[in-house]
């Protein structure tokens, strides 16, 4: 019989920890699957709004984060932080480029009714692409036509998202298993890991909840 793992992850588009995060998670799974090739990994992407009180048309990101840290310098420091950390997994995140902080409610809905609709191939694509568009190319997640030119690029088909983009900012009612503690990984509902920590972190977690799984189908 063919051993599972679940992975199931808590993010936020906005949260440049949470891509982060997920660069950490891939660097894991390469490694576990070496190690355990017989293993199948399913991974859920579950949306979380961190900010629910964003306008629909989004606040001067400069602005929301003066505010929210308290002043320019530790702004910048944050915005260091950042980019180190984003740069140790690959990644080109710089935080002073982005201009607009948005209502991401209609993204989230949208990712999760293409989860629905699309593959494995097509849901992996957007989610890639709706984090590349705020962190890399700074579009605008709150604007209806961006999201669907974004689905559109990765081979989902509008039509079926109409109806889920609101464009009024109601909040988005994700997984009740949702905190505001993102990124969170959760593996097999037996570990969870808190924050973008290191692949060798996750590995850690991932080999423990198989052990507890294996321990579990032992006979008596």
């Amino acid at each position: 019989m063919s051993r599972r793992l679940r992975i199931d992850v808590f993010f936020d588009f906005i949260c440049p920890w949470c891509l982060i995060g997920k660069r950490q998670l891939e660097h894991a799974q390469v490694q576990f699957r070496s190690r355990h090739p017989d293993v199948q990994i399913t991974t859920v992407w579950h949306g979380v709004q961190l900010l629910p009180q964003i306008p629909v048309e989004g606040e001067p990101f400069a602005d929301f984060y003066r505010k929210r840290l308290g002043n320019a310098d530790a702004m910048t420091m944050r915005q260091n932080q950042v980019q180190q950390a984003a740069g140790a997994v690959g990644l080109a995140i710089d935080l002073s480029r982005i201009e607009t902080m948005p209502n991401t409610a209609d993204a989230h809905r949208l990712f999760e009714r293409a989860c629905v609709l699309g593959n494995a191939s097509q849901r992996e694509m957007l989610l890639e692409r709706l984090f590349a568009a705020y962190f890399l190319r700074r579009e605008n997640l709150g604007c209806r036509e961006t999201l669907l030119a974004i689905a559109r690029s990765c081979g989902v088909v509008p039509d079926g998202l109409l109806d889920c983009l609101k464009g009024d900012a109601t909040p988005f009612e994700g997984s009740p298993e949702a905190t505001s503690g993102v990124p969170s990984f959760k593996f097999d509902n037996r570990m969870t890991v808190i924050g973008a920590q290191p692949a060798q972190a996750l590995l850690a977690a991932m080999t423990e909840a198989l052990k507890e799984s294996d321990r579990e189908r032992q006979p008596a």
